[in-house]
């Protein structure tokens, strides 16, 4: 590139960074001058662009030459920052949203979703080169069917990445699914590496301040191609170890439990209302709880490419991803029951009513019968749940062969087939419960200010051995999901050049998707000397306790105040284990009612015509899709059994796309797009199978008769490349969603797996409806001069359902801010990701809202020579709390992950 600086590109300049930094009008900044240019202080002068500022200008010359909406983050962009997943990378593109767990899920120190302007992730196809990737969930929750098609970027580190495009609006030949856009992961292919010996690795601790402890990171690539670079070998490797430990308050069922009377006269809350009228249909929190979330991973796996040029226009490609990720999880909580209080028919001795909300309440001692067979329907004011899932984890991976082979100077074609499979799996869910009896219990809410206020007069918290508390229930099972697919397509380009026609491309291609999930149940055993949900006389042992408590700095992140449970009993996992083996060992079979298989046959052909004109080019096409879908879960006889329900789909549905390129002027670019486009539901969405909450009767299910999302798209965009590596731009989306998938609430009979029993749950399951989404992108990013740079970015997305009711990942405001340094040693960038209130989905059958909030990260790289250089990363740096609620009266959740710390070495030759 030349470095010719105009008078008014300095004006530009100066009035953009509001004085920041003077420029000056031969200043080579961030730049190595090329062998044998002349010295900046001569003629204009050739120079070799590197390090930030060549990841910026090849991610705005992606951006700028393609003709649909898109934006483009390289690889240097992913290397310098303290991006651990693809996720992280792109969530400073404007548009993207990012989030660490799913509705009821909470959240975590690292990102796992991504969605595009404000919308459901599901919504977002994630494809590698162009081809599905099929991935699978490490929670348990996610597992039995609450994500459904997002990808878990969790299992994709950032090292595999090339490139990442975040394509917005569509075209003829992108895969369908994604209604609002594509997250597409261009990997790096071995031909296009400048040496013929590439060897790079980076090492590195990661200490994370919460659980005090420190973890190895390693990744590694090795990349060799021969003289004539007709043949290329890449391999990648990556282990990468953490601990994580997440301090909460978790709040249950507030929003949708409300205190109602029943059909049978003698249920004991009729009681209640009975003698508190003014309680009928108040909303009430079902638990209150103390909750220590810890885990222990391992994400490993690799990559490899192997291209070769066996003849003049061929080139061969095979390329195969992996990636596991391997935890042991242990998720305690010390929970108020004023849902057991109010169910057993006690009524509050004290309490206040706000906005429909009971948000403090006082309930007295009431006797625990011990010789009661029914345990679980007895009033007790407290719940102690320990559940250890060692073992579980999720994977992802790919095999795919490419094929492109130019037939003559007009006619190219290309092909692709591949196999993919993602597992997710729990082979241990260990679930043990105790009961806190025989004491007052009091609460009082403080809304979304911060966590409430719990109190046990009568109960020390932190021995568990006290004669307060007793064994409760117990469950465990295993979990299974597995998701794979076989695909084949082929493409045919051929140069036509005949008026404003420049090319046509015709494409076919054909997949077989299929989605099983399957687990089993475990019963207490029937020794009489050994049984479970009996009379106290008879009930078994309760588990070892070695006397360890709670961390003493337990909550101290998110500002608990005077009354709340910071300082509890906690057991041994492995005790908890042993317990289960011993006394809740009975495999009753298959958990039929969160069982189910789905396989999808899709169809897909495609014509798209290329224009180019004067300062213009685009393309116009249409996409033919044939989706085939059969289903088969258990639906619940309301008696104990389970009867095999199927289910079918066959439709077709037509896409047609349009994208225009304007080039208004040398460094003006205008964009207009109109498309249409669709998502098939959630796999989990598609049958009856229900994933059920056994503390409150809750749970959510599927929908055999949902149809697929549609939405027809317009984009409009204004882009001015002002200065090199610099952009400042605006643009307009609209999407209209004549069948979006919004949330409903039945009711049902099903398997309580505590205590074996039938029992009436609510439950929250998907309902097509309507919905429309629509907002603005605004984006400056700026090479300012002496190695300073920066971005900012700011979206508003305005997205609502029929109802009126946000869309699920709807933030009215998203914000990205940046600033960096780099000379030829000391390489340092700062950003800030902000995002409004938002949507997350349903917890049980509760909306859930999660507070805007902002994470700060930070990189320093100081190159020690051509060959090593030293690394330092911090994520979560401002640890903010993470606030889910209702309504301002009704919190459900404060969380807190503490901060991320990377140090390490980058080697490379």
């Amino acid at each position: 590139m030349k470095v010719q600086r105009t008078r008014i590109a300095l004006a530009v300049t100066l009035a953009l960074t509001s004085g920041l930094m003077p420029a000056h009008a031969q200043q080579v900044d961030m730049t190595t001058v090329a062998a044998g240019a002349a010295a900046p202080d001569s003629a204009p002068a050739t120079v070799v662009v590197t390090g930030i500022r060549a990841s910026i200008e090849q991610s705005l010359k992606q951006k700028r030459n393609a003709d649909s909406v898109m934006d483009v983050v390289s690889a240097e962009d992913i290397g310098k920052l303290p991006d651990k997943n693809v996720a992280d990378a792109v969530e400073r593109v404007p548009g993207v949203n990012i989030s660490s767990g799913s509705g009821g899920q909470g959240g975590f120190s690292e990102n796992d979703r991504v969605s595009i302007r404000g919308t459901n992730p599901s919504l977002t196809q994630t494809t590698v080169n162009g081809h599905s990737i099929s991935t699978g969930d490490w929670y348990i929750g996610d597992q039995q069917g609450t994500v459904g098609r997002s990808v878990s970027f969790t299992l994709l580190p950032s090292e595999i990445v090339g490139s990442v495009e975040v394509q917005k609006s569509s075209q003829a030949d992108y895969l369908e699914g994604g209604t609002v856009g594509n997250v597409n992961i261009v990997t790096r292919l071995p031909l296009e590496f400048k040496k013929q010996l590439t060897v790079e690795a980076t090492a590195q601790a990661l200490y994370a301040d919460l659980p005090k402890k420190a973890t190895p990171q390693f990744n590694g690539l090795i990349n060799w191609k021969n003289d004539e670079n007709t043949l290329g070998v890449l391999f990648q490797a990556f282990s990468e170890k953490r601990n994580e430990r997440r301090d909460g308050q978790e709040l249950f069922t507030l929003g949708s439990g409300s205190i109602s009377p029943t059909a049978t006269p003698s249920d004991p809350i009729n009681a209640v209302i009975a003698a508190h009228p003014d309680l009928n249909g108040v909303a009430y929190p079902t638990q209150i709880g103390s909750a220590a979330f810890t885990q222990t991973s391992a994400r490993t796996g690799g990559l490899f490419d192997v291209q070769m040029k066996p003849m003049s226009g061929l080139t061969l490609d095979v390329n195969g991803f992996y990636s596991r990720f391997h935890t042991d999880t242990f998720d305690t909580n010390f929970m108020a029951s004023p849902f057991n209080e109010l169910n057993a028919g006690v009524s509050p001795t004290t309490y206040t009513v706000k906005n429909g909300t009971l948000v403090a309440a006082s309930f007295p001692e009431t006797p625990f019968d011990a010789t009661n067979p029914q345990l679980g329907s007895q009033p007790f004011p407290g719940v102690r749940d320990s559940i250890f899932r060692p073992g579980a984890g999720s994977s992802a991976g790919y095999l795919d062969f490419d094929a492109k082979y130019r037939v003559s100077d007009t006619l190219t074609l290309t092909s692709k087939i591949g196999f993919t499979k993602g597992v997710g799996e729990t082979p241990h869910d260990y679930g043990y419960e105790a009961y806190l009896i025989n004491t007052p219990m009091s609460y009082v809410l403080n809304g979304n200010r911060g966590p409430a206020m719990v109190s046990f007069p009568n109960l020390d918290t932190t021995n568990f051995n006290s004669p307060n508390v007793v064994n409760g229930g117990s469950w465990s099972g295993n979990a299974t999901v597995v998701d794979q697919e076989t695909y084949a397509q082929g493409d045919a380009l051929l140069t036509l050049d005949s008026g404003y026609v420049e090319s046509a491309k015709f494409g076919v291609r054909f997949s077989d998707h299929q989605r099983s999930s399957y687990g089993i149940s475990y019963a207490c055993s029937a020794d009489p000397t050994a049984a479970c949900n009996t009379n106290l006389a008879q009930f078994a042992p309760k588990p070892l306790w070695s006397g360890t408590q709670s961390p003493s700095n337990f909550g101290s992140g998110i500002g608990f105040g005077p009354g709340f449970i910071q300082h509890f009993w906690v057991l041994n996992v492995n005790d908890v284990a042993a317990w289960e083996q011993q006394y809740n060992n009975v495999n009753i079979g298959a958990a039929l009612q969160n069982n189910f298989e789905i396989e999808e046959k899709d169809a897909a052909a495609y014509a798209m015509t290329n224009l180019v004109g004067q300062g213009w080019r685009g393309n116009i096409g249409l996409r033919l899709v044939n989706t085939k879908q059969t289903g088969m879960a258990y639906a619940s006889d309301g008696n104990g059994g389970f009867n095999p329900v199927y289910s079918s789909h066959d439709y077709v549905d037509a896409l047609p796309s349009a994208n225009l390129k304007l080039d208004l002027s040398k460094d003006l670019v205008g964009r207009l797009a109109a498309s249409r486009t669709m998502s098939r539901p959630d796999y989990s969405s598609m049958s009856p199978a229900v994933v059920l909450n056994n503390l409150d009767l809750t749970g959510s299910g599927g929908n055999a008769n949902l149809k697929a999302i549609k939405s027809n798209n317009l984009d409009a965009a204004l882009e001015w490349y002002f200065a090199p590596q610099s952009i400042l731009s605006a643009g307009l989306f609209y999407m209209d969603m004549p069948s979006y998938v919004g949330a409903g609430v039945t009711t049902g009979t099903y398997l309580n797996t505590t205590n074996q029993a039938m029992a009436v749950y609510t439950i929250n399951v998907p309902i097509n409806d309507s919905a429309k989404n629509e907002g603005v992108e605004l984006a400056w990013q700026q090479s300012f001069g002496l190695g300073f740079g920066g971005l900012l970015n700011f979206t508003v997305a305005n997205g609502r359902d029929a109802s009126g009711l946000a869309l699920v990942g709807a933030s009215k405001d998203t914000g990205n801010m940046e600033l960096f340094y780099e000379n030829d040693r000391l390489s340092t960038r700062l950003a800030y990701t902000y995002r409004s209130e938002f949507l997350v989905g349903m917890a049980n059958v509760s909306q859930q809202y999660m507070a805007g909030y902002g994470s700060v990260a930070a990189s320093i790289n100081y190159k020690i020579n051509e060959n090593l250089t030293l690394t330092f990363d911090g994520l979560n740096l401002n640890n903010p709390t993470l606030k889910y609620y209702s309504n301002a009266d009704q919190p459900q959740s404060f969380y807190t992950n503490g901060r991320q710390f990377y140090l390490g070495v980058r080697m490379s030759m």
